[in-house]
């Protein structure tokens, strides 16, 4: 029991620290106060300010709820620790460690939690991937890197909706649009952002050569258009066409996808995996705002008039991360230095040593 004493010292050390940092006093202040707002006799006249209002106060509930139950668990495995007898209650002994192991796993989201303050990191996520050079073989990795993303969400029990994805012409992808839904994904996904490398031997051409490939993934925070600004109408033109994405014989015969351009940036957004028209517009119109608020992010625009038109360059080479498959194998994010050398668990969604290691260096 001396290594699980030891373990059980150190989290206990680990959890005060982050609690005499987080001001668990302030944030219960902070939900009073926005709990007083939503009182006001006015409160949802102003649609824009009473969401964010009832959405701050909603995560600052959460977020107090899972640091005192922690805070619960851990003072009482300390409690606990002089009644554990492994030589008189071995299985006891076992459930302790369990207990202990548990509590580890829940301060190390905490944990990770605490470095996501940026203005979107409690947003869902938006995710696309696209194809570059390789041909075959990038049109491949895509298709790897979304089911990578899939299981990923899968694992964190998040919803995952594939808004758009265009097949390559024989393999895999050539681009692909996918909205995953939950509190921080944003903020956990925007270390997958940039470019991804693929280092293997070729399975589509006959002497298995060695190959490199590359994938853009874009990260972007989902955002409604009523939550950042009003996209006018007369900015837009709409398209609708036949989809041509898996969806059964009604999406292949009504002309149900939708295309918007917004036309004084040229950005250009599809959905087409909806049997309905409208449901379509919609998410496409999520990913336009989310596209035109990291725009306005990255170029520090006021307002919307003041983006500067022009597609945006994408710069291959710059990758962020290389997945080896040979002559050996290992896949390290060259931004933090992280490895893994088993990459089967990797495909299969484990990336969250690759993203605690991203935001630890950020922080």
């Amino acid at each position: 029991m001396h290594e699980v004493k030891t373990h059980l010292d150190e989290l206990e050390t680990q959890i005060t620290t982050a609690l005499k940092a987080i001001d668990l006093v302030e944030k219960r202040h902070r939900v009073i106060e926005l709990e007083t707002l939503t009182q006001e006799p006015d409160f949802w006249s102003d649609q824009k300010r009473a969401q964010q209002v009832t959405r701050e106060a909603s995560h600052t509930r959460t977020f107090i709820d899972q640091w005192e139950h922690l805070q619960k668990d851990l003072k009482e495995l300390i409690e606990m620790f002089p009644t554990i007898d492994p030589e008189t209650d071995p299985d006891g002994a076992t459930e302790y460690k369990t207990m202990v192991e548990k509590l580890a796993k829940d301060w190390r989201v905490l944990e990770i939690q605490t470095f996501l303050s940026g203005k979107y990191d409690d947003h869902s996520a938006i995710l696309s991937i696209h194809a570059g050079t390789g041909g075959k073989d990038a049109q491949d990795f895509a298709e790897i890197l979304m089911r990578m993303y899939l299981r990923w969400a899968e694992k964190h029990e998040l919803k995952a909706t594939i808004l758009d994805q265009s097949q390559g012409e024989e393999v895999g992808l050539k681009s692909a649009t996918i909205l995953i839904e939950g509190e921080f994904t944003y903020g956990y996904l925007k270390s997958e952002n940039g470019v991804h490398r693929l280092v293997r031997q070729s399975p589509f051409n006959a002497k298995n050569s060695r190959e490199t490939s590359f994938v853009l993934v874009e990260v972007l925070p989902e955002i409604s258009d009523a939550e950042e600004f009003e996209i006018k109408k007369d900015d837009l033109r709409v398209d609708t066409y036949r989809s041509s994405a898996p969806g059964g014989q009604n999406v292949q015969k009504t002309d149900s996808a939708i295309r918007i351009t917004h036309i004084p940036t040229g950005i250009v957004v599809a959905c087409q995996t909806e049997r309905s028209q409208l449901q379509n517009k919609e998410h496409a119109m999520k990913v336009l705002a989310s596209k035109l608020a990291d725009m306005m992010e990255r170029e520090h625009a006021k307002e919307l008039s003041d983006l500067k038109g022009g597609k945006v360059e994408v710069s291959w080479g710059n990758q962020i991360r290389s997945y080896v498959l040979h002559p050996y194998k290992m896949i390290k994010d060259h931004r933090t230095d992280y490895e893994e050398h088993n990459a089967e668990p990797v495909f299969d969604g484990e990336i969250d040593g690759f993203i605690e290691a991203y935001l630890k260096q950020e922080k």
